[in-house]
């Protein structure tokens, strides 16, 4: 079994992000690609300590990068909008922006 810190690889801080998080109560995360709904619900409670609602994924394919004539791929990535229940005190991990 991965560990929490395995699953949620970082935070994503964007000014979408954080409007997400003021008026909907939903946290945004990078995660493992190979990683499921309920091991995401799981890390965000065990990390943060607070009851998660629901949680919405989407996948990225990773674009295609040039350097002269060399061309390589970005990395496919996962993102997870995760709904916190209400009543739920929402952790800053964003505080000097």
């Amino acid at each position: 079994m991965k560990s929490a810190y395995q699953i949620i690889r970082r935070p994503i801080i964007t000014e979408k992000g954080l409007g997400i998080k003021e008026t909907q109560s939903t946290l945004v995360f990078q995660v493992a690609p190979n990683a499921t709904k309920t091991e995401i619900r799981e890390a965000v409670q065990t990390i943060f300590k607070v009851k998660v609602d629901s949680v919405r994924t989407s996948n990225f394919v990773g674009k295609e990068r040039r350097r002269g004539k060399f061309a390589g791929f970005r990395p496919d990535w996962k993102k997870a909008y995760v709904k916190l229940k209400s009543g739920e005190k929402m952790p800053e991990y964003a505080q000097n922006l």
